[in-house]
């Protein structure tokens, strides 16, 4: 019984160090995809074999305070430009340019414009709920360091349970 019960304990703690991490929202900056008190499972063992893809919601170390996280959807991939003007959201690399369909997004941002072209290793973020956002409009880019993972699954409330992936464009 100790042997069994010493096995889970010890695969609980390896799952939960280098797998997967609650994340609990707080404040309106992701409505309406994650709402206040979202308990959320974060991934944080899939960007060790690939990069944040644009449209991912990602948890990560706020970059003027590292022991703040925040929850955000990547828009700008490292050596693209970001336009954000009149509430739309343009992204420029080596294919061209690009207005993104965001669906995801409630469309009541008028006022917050920003244009950054991004460095090697560098993620532009924004929240869904644009005027209640506090974001790379403001204070720039994440360093691609700082991200912890990928929202995979909201757990509760349990009505609103579901997985989640990456919006097409």
């Amino acid at each position: 019984m100790f042997e069994t019960v010493a096995i889970a304990v010890v695969a609980v703690l390896l799952v939960r160090s280098f797998v997967t991490q609650p994340f609990l929202v707080s404040g309106s900056s992701m409505e309406p995809t994650f709402n206040d008190g979202n308990y959320l499972l974060i991934d944080e063992l899939s960007y060790e074999f690939r990069d944040p893809e644009r449209g991912e919601v990602v948890v990560f170390k706020y970059p003027s305070d590292p022991g703040s996280y925040f929850i955000k959807r990547i828009i700008g991939l490292p050596g693209e430009t970001v336009i954000v003007r009149s509430g739309t959201v343009s992204v420029t690399n080596t294919q061209g340019t690009e207005v993104l369909n965001e669906s995801y997004a409630l469309k009541n941002d008028t006022t917050s414009n920003a244009e950054r072209t991004l460095g090697a290793q560098e993620y532009f973020v924004m929240g869904d709920n644009r005027n209640f956002s506090f974001d790379s409009r403001s204070w720039g880019p994440v360093p691609a360091k700082n991200i912890v993972g990928v929202v995979r699954f909201r757990l509760w409330p349990l009505q609103s349970a579901k997985a989640f992936s990456a919006p097409h464009y």
